[in-house]
C-alpha cells in the first residue's frame, strides 16, 4: 500500500505542477502559478525516491504506469474530460503492465 501512495502522491505532484505550468503559460495565469508549478516539480522529482525497489529504470518505468492512469482521472475531475472506452482500455492495460514490472517473479 506505501509503494501505491507515494506513487500517487509522486503523480499528483508532477501532474498538478506541470497543470499549473500550463495554466501560466498556456492560459494567461499570473507568474506565481508557474512558479508553484516548478515547486511542485521539483517535489516531484523527490517523491519517487522513497520507493523500496533498488533501480532507478524500474521506478520510473512503474511510475510512467501510474502517471498515464493518474492523468485520465485529473483530465475527468480537473478538466471535465470524460474518459472513453479507449482511455478506460488503455489504463487498465497501463495498470497491467505496472504490476508485471513491480511484482513479477524474478530470479
Amino acid at each position: 500500500m506505501i509503494t501505491l501512495l507515494i506513487f500517487i502522491v509522486a503523480g499528483l505532484a508532477e501532474i498538478g505542477g506541470g497543470y499549473l505550468v500550463w495554466l501560466w503559460l498556456r492560459e494567461s495565469k499570473p507568474v506565481w502559478y508557474g512558479i508553484i508549478g516548478g515547486v511542485f516539480l521539483v517535489i516531484y522529482g523527490i517523491i519517487p525516491t522513497l520507493q523500496n525497489f533498488p533501480t532507478f529504470g524500474r521506478v520510473y518505468a512503474a511510475y510512467g504506469g501510474v502517471f498515464v492512469i493518474l492523468s485520465v482521472l485529473w483530465g475527468w475531475g480537473i478538466d471535465k474530460k470524460t474518459p472513453d472506452i479507449y482511455d478506460w482500455i488503455g489504463a487498465t492495460i497501463c495498470l497491467v503492465g505496472v504490476s508485471v514490472i513491480l511484482w513479477g517473479p524474478r530470479q
